[in-house]
């Protein structure tokens, strides 16, 4: 797993990164470099749709029984095989910034606030959304 040093960080507001994920030392590009959003629509319209297709066959379609489901998803997955269904078909995964387990409640604070939408939208210049910066996560190229 990455930990990310931040004893040399100056203290005050941190100055815009040159590419994402360089104020947490990731590579520009390549493999441990932030995931590009491309690469995360992906993963999440692929998570969405399982959600759909388990909501059709079980629930007759219902769109509180499709958010449940896809939250589901997030919280069976990404602790244990390090991100989404969705995200690993798109080669993502979902590390905790100081490094470790992901764990059972950065997932669960992760997948709620995914599904709100609007804490997806709001990213910072390292490109992590609000979600994952509350949840302490970062989505890396695998």
């Amino acid at each position: 797993m990455a930990t990310f040093d931040s004893s040399s960080r100056p203290s005050g507001p941190p100055a815009p990164s040159l590419w994402p994920g360089e104020r947490l030392g990731l590579p520009r590009s390549g493999p441990g470099s932030v995931g590009r959003p491309g690469r995360r629509l992906a993963g999440v319209a692929i998570d969405w749709s399982l959600a759909v297709g388990v909501s059709v066959i079980f629930f007759d379609y219902s769109a509180v029984a499709n958010s449940v489901i896809f939250v589901l998803l997030q919280l069976i997955f990404i602790p244990t095989i390090g991100g989404s269904i969705g995200h690993r078909l798109v080669g993502l995964r979902v590390v905790p910034v100081l490094g470790g387990w992901i764990g059972p409640w950065r997932a669960i604070v992760r997948s709620v606030l995914l599904v709100i939408v609007l804490p997806a939208l709001v990213w910072d210049s390292d490109q992590r959304g609000f979600h994952d910066k509350v949840a302490g996560t970062v989505l890396l190229r695998a």
